[in-house]
């Protein structure tokens, strides 16, 4: 009779030295380990939900590597949408936000909106779109499994983030549940 021993001995092997690797490429809340690796922690401050006319639109949360949001820290905003939007739809979209936010140079704004129509990829629902903001050089950006780029200017950073975290938001109670790790909004 042959003993299968050794196959199976080798196969459990493999199957926990594979393990740890495999937990590995998981980071909290599905965001890229990259994005980890650059708040040194993944720790979410908040999480909220937006509706617009009662449609679902996205699912969002805000992360950082204390679980508090301080706007001159590196900290990560993760989208989950839940319904087809395209890049020009998501670029346009956060033009006119910025816009509204205060900034007035139409050309900041275009080469912006430029930088982000080559960026930002059409999104169907259960997409995630991922902003990581660096303090000092601007935003990179990753879907679940990929990094997309970068735009390295901390102005675009402060009013793109902004859209959702300023106190002048049109969506204060997303504002206030992303922020819910900070005891109170800031």
């Amino acid at each position: 009779m042959r003993c299968w021993c050794m196959p199976k001995t080798i196969l459990l092997s493999l199957a926990l030295l594979l393990a740890p690797a495999a937990h590995a490429v998981t980071a909290p809340g599905g965001l890229p380990p990259a994005v980890c690796r650059a708040l040194e922690d993944c720790r979410m401050v908040g999480q909220g939900t937006l509706r617009w006319w009662g449609f679902h639109v996205y699912d969002a949360s805000l992360w950082s590597r204390s679980g508090r949001w301080r706007a001159q820290a590196p900290y990560a905003l993760a989208i989950r949408y839940a319904r087809q939007l395209t890049g020009v739809q998501l670029a346009d979209t956060s033009v006119d936000e910025m816009r509204r936010l205060g900034v007035g140079d139409e050309a900041a704004l275009e080469r912006w909106g430029a930088a982000m129509r080559r960026l930002f990829p059409d999104v169907a629902p259960g997409s995630r779109l991922i902003g990581l903001h660096l303090p000092q050089r601007g935003a990179l950006f990753y879907t679940a499994d990929r990094y997309l780029g970068a735009i390295d200017d901390p102005e675009f950073a402060r009013y793109f983030f902004g859209i959702w975290l300023d106190m002048r938001t049109q969506k204060p109670d997303l504002r206030a549940a992303l922020l819910a790790g900070n005891g109170q909004a800031e």
